[in-house]
């Protein structure tokens, strides 16, 4: 399968994309060639673009997510500069199963990813963004709380913890019907 190319015409048209955040003393002559009417501003390489922004997450019909390596949460109240190279933008839609689910336990943090990210291992079942969305509050729920395990037998909780959570990455399985298979 051929995928689409983007580029300053059509990035910004459904599209996926993990820009990299970028220090702005590293490009503090940048030339903005585009501001959008929500205030973003664009710079066009022939590699790709530079987008600084006070709104990151979903943008329009877009899903963009700014990565960081500092420390500070993106609270989107300040603006940050990411970067992105044209074959970092995936196609995106409601209806199609381009998503799937991944955990850092260590952390305890959970996001979806794009199907077409050269990191994907085929192992996660692909979903649509709503059905995406419910697995993640699951997940979330399963992390951060231990109520759900009230009537559950069990001998090491984070491991019964690390296993359903795989479950629900890994097959169409519901909650509830993990939940009941251990019971």
């Amino acid at each position: 399968m051929t995928l689409k190319k983007y580029n300053k015409t059509n990035f910004h048209k459904h599209t996926f994309c993990e820009f990299t955040e970028v220090d702005t003393v590293a490009i503090h002559n940048i030339e903005w060639h585009y501001k959008s009417k929500s205030g973003s501003g664009y710079c066009f390489t022939e590699e790709g673009v530079y987008r600084i922004s006070n709104h990151w997450g979903r943008a329009a019909n877009c899903r963009w997510r700014l990565i960081s390596n500092s420390n500070s949460k993106i609270n989107n109240s300040q603006n940050r500069i990411g970067y992105a190279k044209w074959t970092d933008f995936y196609p995106n839609n409601e209806i199609d199963n381009f998503f799937y689910v991944e955990v850092n336990f260590e952390a305890k943090e959970v996001m979806f990813q794009h199907k077409y990210n050269p990191n994907y291992d085929g192992k996660a079942v692909l979903r649509n963004a709503s059905e995406t969305a419910k697995v993640i509050r699951q997940i979330k729920e399963i992390l951060e709380s231990d109520t759900w395990a009230k009537y559950l037998d069990f001998d090491d909780f984070e491991q019964l913890r690390k296993e359903i959570i795989l479950k629900l990455i890994q097959t169409s399985i519901s909650f509830a019907e993990i939940k009941k298979s251990l019971v």
